[in-house]
């Protein structure tokens, strides 16, 4: 793969590579193992398969099936297994094959994962960064698409981090792995195969904050995940008709980036929170009290949100009809732009 060379104001040479989000995660993962002898790989089929999306690819031929190596398809297990490795000094790095897979180990994520750093004090310290293929957009069986951002955000002692596009999961994850607290990691299945070029340097940014995608004056869209592109082709559409959209991307769900979130909202005095999950309870109700707190004097209007609806996560062909659409996001701007 030809590596392109960018020039940085300070002339530190930044290798960038093309890479699809797939390819991101995989070359992320190489270099934390080469760097670090205590992080270990393991699910189902992360081994010999490379895994279902084939993110762990030829990551067991190099480094060996004590690194990288597979597991029974048991997440309770999967997850058990990780907190004893790291009370003995490890970095796992477990895989749960789908998202709808991790219903079974929210027993040891909840009350182990989450609460082991504080039940012993400091102690026993959870650097485990959770893997977990996530949300919808590829038309799969049920279980195998679902929006569980919201029930990991709000346990606390979790870290809840979602990229949205190839830099993003590559910065990302070297931030998760090397943190010594636990981190969710939500890898939008859908933007597995989005190509992009990536810069492969250090996050310049702190674990916590968001970024601005697009910048904009009329509104805010906020969004994490596949919805941050959608919402950057809703910004494409709208500056046609002369509105401009400033697009924000979370990137991490816990902690939430407050005061980023505020800065964009207070110049441009409206916003729209889109995401996949179910309305009610949803983390964009978390988003919009945080604007609202923290922007009241400044909204000129109320705070939108374009979301999934109250029902279970569908399958196949009925999920164009769930995810938010180009239209309905178009639709709670026009309704906010009329405030």
């Amino acid at each position: 793969m030809t590596e392109l060379i960018e020039r940085t104001a300070t002339t530190t040479d930044v290798p960038v590579v093309e890479l699809s989000m797939q390819q991101a995660i995989n070359r992320a993962l190489r270099e934390l193992l080469a760097e670090d002898p205590d992080v270990l790989v393991f699910g189902e089929d992360v081994g010999a398969l490379g895994g279902v999306f084939r993110v762990t690819d030829g990551l067991q031929k190099e480094f060996g099936d004590k690194r990288v190596f597979d597991t029974p398809l048991a997440e309770s297990a999967i997850m058990g297994m990780a907190v004893g490795l790291a009370m003995n000094g490890w970095r796992p790095v477990p895989e749960l094959q789908f998202d709808g897979f991790a219903y079974p180990a929210i027993d040891q994520i909840v009350n182990q994962v989450a609460r082991m750093n504080y039940r012993t004090r400091g102690a026993a310290p959870m650097p485990i960064t959770l893997r977990l293929p996530s949300f919808g957009g590829i038309q799969a069986p049920e279980h195998h698409g679902e929006s569980l951002e919201a029930l990991f955000a709000h346990t606390p002692g979790l870290k809840v981090a979602v990229p949205s596009d190839p830099e993003e999961a590559y910065g990302l994850l070297l931030q998760a792995v090397r943190s010594d607290d636990p981190v969710v990691y939500m890898e939008p299945k859908s933007r597995y195969w989005d190509r992009r070029p990536v810069r492969l340097r250090e996050p310049s940014s702190p674990i916590g904050a968001s970024r601005v995608v697009r910048p904009g004056r009329h509104a805010t869209l906020i969004a994490w995940g596949a919805m941050v592109q959608r919402c950057v082709r809703v910004a494409e559409l709208a500056a046609e008709d002369g509105v401009e959209l400033e697009v924000v991307d979370l990137r991490w769900l816990k902690p939430i980036d407050t005061a980023g979130l505020a800065e964009s909202v207070s110049r441009t005095k409206r916003a729209v929170v889109v995401h996949e999950a179910p309305l009610t309870a949803g983390l964009g109700a978390e988003v919009s009290a945080l604007v609202t707190e923290n922007c009241f004097g400044d909204l000129a209007a109320p705070v939108q949100r374009v979301t999934g609806f109250d029902v279970p996560y569908p399958a196949g062909p009925l999920e164009p009809q769930y995810l938010p659409t180009i239209d309905r996001v178009l639709l709670a701007v026009q309704r906010t732009l009329e405030y």
